[in-house]
């Protein structure tokens, strides 16, 4: 049985920083690839960043230059590091197992619950 738990989301103001975790268990991690989603209110799900096995990553380019996806040294835990966080950024944001470069939801496999992030 395959579960992304998510953690980390919480309120930060205009300029802060959050770090979101993700401990993945039921699969092989080598099958698949590991990123983040968001979803905006009124808006769809995008991608904002992956990782692949050998720790090449990509990102939207909303989000490059401010936050950081990396992954555990066991490889079930990925990270995202948000910085100079934005109101703009304020979403539920996803975990996710799937192919690579996982940037569209028909690219994702496996989803988590989602943790809240809000910029305020």
């Amino acid at each position: 049985h395959v579960q992304l738990v998510e953690s980390g989301g919480g309120s930060v103001q205009a300029g802060g920083s959050l770090r979101l975790s993700c401990v993945v268990t039921g699969y092989t991690y080598s099958v698949y690839c590991m990123g983040w989603f968001r979803q905006a209110p009124g808006k769809e799900r995008e991608g904002v960043a992956s990782i692949d096995h050998n720790g090449v990553t990509n990102y939207a380019d909303s989000v490059k230059g401010r936050f950081t996806i990396s992954q555990g040294g066991t490889k079930n835990v990925v990270y995202l590091q948000m910085n100079r966080l934005q109101d703009e950024d304020t979403g539920m944001y996803y975990c996710v197992a799937g192919l690579w470069p996982i940037t569209g939801v028909r690219d994702a496999v496996y989803w988590g619950q989602g943790t809240q992030v809000t910029v305020s």
